[in-house]
């Protein structure tokens, strides 16, 4: 005689849960990040070429680390189901080699990538310098009169903040072409001082990128949340 198997009634019970749990942790998980389709930012590495930003005291360049800190926020937005694009993608700049002025040609290169893109926010990722090489520390600008940019940036100053110990509470009104070319809500970050030997040794730490890099994100996270 052949005996057919008969599951006892419980653990068919426990079966059918741990089914329908692993089915609603699924639709969660789809939709947490299928919530961010749709949603569009440009990452904006500042400098490339023969322009390259500010350079520390132990030869840091600021071009390089730019876009290093811009690839690494870029992989944290796609992972959460953002569409991203960058403005620069190498060390090049963006600039006509037969342009006369090339920091012009180059910004108006990353305003037709911007106008193309028709961005919900430009994030665009600087190091500073200054000639008091105590300055240290986050800042985050946003655009006057931009109510969107100044929520956003706020978001993000007090995200730095927390993660990074940064010394500004708020974020500033900059004067800068990325933030000012076009209507959409554009933040700029200097994620640290390079002419601060400290911080610009910390700068180049994996430790520190990515409590930038998660700072920045955990904000854009809030803000489109």
């Amino acid at each position: 005689m052949i005996k057919i198997f008969k599951p006892k009634l419980a653990f068919v019970i426990l079966l059918s849960a741990v089914l329908l749990l692993s089915c609603l942790y699924a639709n969660i998980v789809s939709v947490q990040i299928s919530k961010f389709n749709g949603t569009t930012i440009v990452l904006d590495a500042g400098h490339g070429g023969r322009d390259g930003g500010s350079v520390g005291d132990n030869g840091t360049i600021e071009k390089t680390i730019n876009l290093e800190y811009t690839l690494a926020l870029k992989e944290k937005l796609v992972k959460a189901g953002y569409k991203v694009e960058l403005t620069r993608k190498t060390d090049d700049g963006l600039y006509s080699n037969a342009a006369p002025n090339k920091k012009q040609s180059d910004m108006n290169a990353r305003f037709k990538i911007i106008e193309k893109t028709n961005p919900n926010l430009i994030v665009s990722i600087h190091m500073n310098s200054f000639r008091d090489h105590s300055a240290h520390g986050a800042t985050t600008y946003y655009r006057k009169g931009d109510k969107a940019s100044m929520t956003v940036a706020n978001l993000i100053q007090q995200s730095l903040n927390t993660y990074c110990d940064a010394p500004s509470s708020t974020a500033k009104v900059g004067d800068y072409y990325i933030l000012n070319c076009s209507y959409y809500s554009a933040v700029l970050i200097e994620c640290g001082f390079l002419s601060n030997a400290e911080e610009e040794s910390m700068l180049n730490s994996t430790e520190y990128k990515n409590k930038i890099v998660d700072a920045i994100f955990s904000a854009i996270l809030l803000y489109f949340g």
